[in-house]
């Protein structure tokens, strides 16, 4: 096969759109990523189920994406629909309820409520999206409407307040130490 065959070839499977079905699939195989990931967000589990649903209508009623991209659009899909619920705002000094911060820390939902519930939303949205799904401070300030400058200051925050919980996951997330090894001679 040659080179400009195989290109076409590769063109045209990128062509392809996802169906609705292929986000039934998507949103089915990875229902718990997609609720731990709106639960981190909205620290709420009836608006985490509603980022949910509202996600998968928006995914099969919404723009035509290449079936390459449809698992990561199925992601943006649920982080916009909760930046739409809690309106997360740079600078605000809203604080989660006491409710969150009482949380005791377990596993699944509870362990993310503890953690991240405290959080103020703005620096909670920065923490999650740059820290946990790797989107880059231009995307972020793109998303929630804000500076770039905005983001790097959130996640900081973020970033100190978990290192100071004491839960599984600022350990998961706190980077291990560097021990040298011992040189033998």
């Amino acid at each position: 096969m040659s080179l400009l065959n195989k290109n076409r070839s590769s063109y045209a499977r990128m062509r392809e759109y996802a169906s609705a079905e292929d986000f039934c699939q998507i949103f089915n195989a990875e229902m718990t990523s997609l609720y731990c990931l709106a639960l981190a967000l909205t620290v709420d589990e009836a608006q985490a189920e509603q980022c949910l649903v509202t996600g998968l209508e928006d995914c099969i009623s919404g723009n035509a994406v290449f079936k390459e991209w449809a698992r990561s659009w199925s992601k943006r899909v649920v982080i916009k629909n909760a930046i739409q619920l809690v309106s997360p705002v740079a600078g605000a000094n809203a604080y989660a309820s006491q409710d969150c911060a009482q949380v005791q820390p377990g596993s699944g939902p509870a362990l993310v409520l503890a953690t991240l519930g405290p959080l103020q939303p703005f620096d909670r949205f920065v923490f999650v999206m740059s820290v946990l799904e790797g989107y880059s401070d231009h995307e972020c300030s793109a998303l929630l409407a804000c500076t770039i400058g905005e983001v790097g200051k959130a996640r900081v925050r973020a970033l100190q307040a978990v290192g100071k919980r004491p839960s599984a996951i600022a350990r998961e997330l706190s980077p291990a130490p560097f021990i040298p090894e011992a040189r033998t001679a």
